[in-house]
């Protein structure tokens, strides 16, 4: 082993290392949240991750995005098989290993297909810069898209120009150096799109060529590690939890939301008439649980993966009435401040620092979540099935059950349907009243 196969595989354990530790880091935080279970309909689960996490099915209600999202998803899919030959090769210190166990016919193709998708992926990542920052597309820049969810956003767009352009050229100089008859490149192989970038290198010297090769090798692989480990401190997690949340995704009907047992055994008790209401509750009963969310550590674990598999691509919010009626809530917003303090509280505790901040109250307010119509938009929206609309109403239990502060006209309905058993301010014996009119 060479002294640069040495450094290439000190910097692979590194950076594989950094990454599973980080990713771990995120998986812990998600388990602070309270359990549920998703275990049901397995046969529709897969079919509901196989259609919208890898077919993309929702992407293209908007075709222009949808199509160059697609795009980019199938190159980062399928070039990356290139990072399996790249990392054996760092190894082990051989060149286009591929070559040595595949046909040389089906080689040609997979590196034809590579550079196909390496300059459509380059142009979608372009017209997606283009779409942000030139044409500033108003969900893009929406109260919650603060310095950082752009730059982040933009970031991504461009190590990705860079890392397609980088694969073009070590393909461009590595064909000229096979034609000089280089001992170390020795594969012939399919160069549709790379042989166009040659002529930029052809009055170079043999040494020069090399170092310019080696140069982009090395970019583009410590490019991808370094993008691996990036992904988890962005918005690009979805790369990897997309594919989880819409497995565990809710599959009930939209609109259809779930009591708390708690309250139904309440109620259930309350409507037998053989029950004793002056019953002594059990001394081993476990003690009763809040109502809704206050913090993020009361949202299940589902919620949680929710928060973390946000795109930020402001679609929900883009669908949601309240928000386009200039209300504060933004869906997008929920997801984000979630994310945001469930990692806090993770570092906190890590830490040993003290915590008395709150995901109701100092991330979301009572406004935003009041201002929800409940319409499910921004679910139907979501191209990956998340959830904004659940952590809303859990938090919105919280208000009304543990605080009893629902606004006045909610505590109207609440009064009358306790008084006259219907949401209006009639009694029982008045009902019928308007046909006497």
């Amino acid at each position: 082993m060479e002294i640069s196969n040495l450094i290439f595989f000190v910097v692979f354990l590194v950076t594989l290392g950094f990454f599973i530790r980080n990713l771990n880091r995120i998986i812990t935080n998600i388990k602070l949240g309270r359990d549920i279970n998703r275990s049901d309909r397995p046969t529709n689960r897969w079919k509901n991750m196989f259609r919208v996490a890898m077919g993309q099915s929702k992407m293209t209600r908007r075709p222009v995005a949808g199509v160059l999202h697609i795009i980019v998803y199938l190159g980062f899919l399928i070039i990356n098989i290139e990072v399996i030959e790249i990392v054996v090769d760092g190894i082990f210190g051989s060149h286009r290993f591929l070559s040595t166990v595949l046909p040389i016919g089906l080689y040609n193709f997979l590196i034809g297909s590579f550079e196909i998708l390496a300059i459509l992926v380059l142009v979608a990542c372009l017209i997606f810069l283009i779409r942000r920052n030139v044409l500033r597309i108003k969900r893009f820049w929406s109260k919650e898209m603060t310095a950082w969810p752009r730059t982040d956003a933009n970031l991504i767009l461009v190590f990705e120009i860079l890392l397609m352009t980088a694969f073009l050229l070590m393909n461009a100089t590595d064909s000229i150096l096979l034609s000089r008859g280089d001992s170390h490149y020795t594969v012939a192989f399919f160069t549709p799109i790379s042989q166009y970038f040659q002529f930029l290198f052809s009055g170079l010297e043999t040494s020069t060529l090399v170092l310019i090769e080696r140069f982009t090798w090395w970019f583009h692989i410590i490019g991808i590690l370094g993008f691996m480990n990036y992904v988890l401190i962005s918005k690009h997690l979805h790369i990897f939890f997309a594919f989880p949340s819409t497995y565990f995704a809710n599959l009930n009907p939209l609109g259809q939301f779930t009591n708390l047992v708690s309250v139904t055994n309440e109620v259930k008790l309350m409507m037998d008439p053989n029950a004793d209401p002056y019953a002594t509750p059990p001394t081993n009963a476990p003690a009763p649980e809040s109502f809704g969310a206050k913090d993020a550590t009361d949202l299940n674990w589902v919620q949680l993966l929710n928060a973390y598999s946000c795109t930020e691509c402001g679609r929900c919010t883009d669908n949601c009435p309240a928000n386009h009626t200039g209300k504060l809530l933004s869906p997008r917003k929920i997801m984000m401040d979630t994310r945001d303090r469930i990692t806090e509280i993770a570092d906190n505790k890590r830490k040993g620092e003290e915590d008395t901040k709150a995901l109701l109250g100092d991330y979301i307010t009572a406004e935003e979540l009041w201002a929800c119509t409940t319409c499910n938009a921004c679910t139907d929206a979501c191209p990956i099935e998340l959830d904004p609309l659940s952590i809303i109403m859990d938090m919105r239990k919280y208000l009304v059950m543990e605080q009893s502060a629902a606004p006045t006209e909610l505590n109207m309905m609440f009064t009358n349907v306790e008084n006259n058993g219907a949401p209006w301010q009639f009694s029982a014996a008045d009902r019928l009243n308007w046909k006497d009119e």
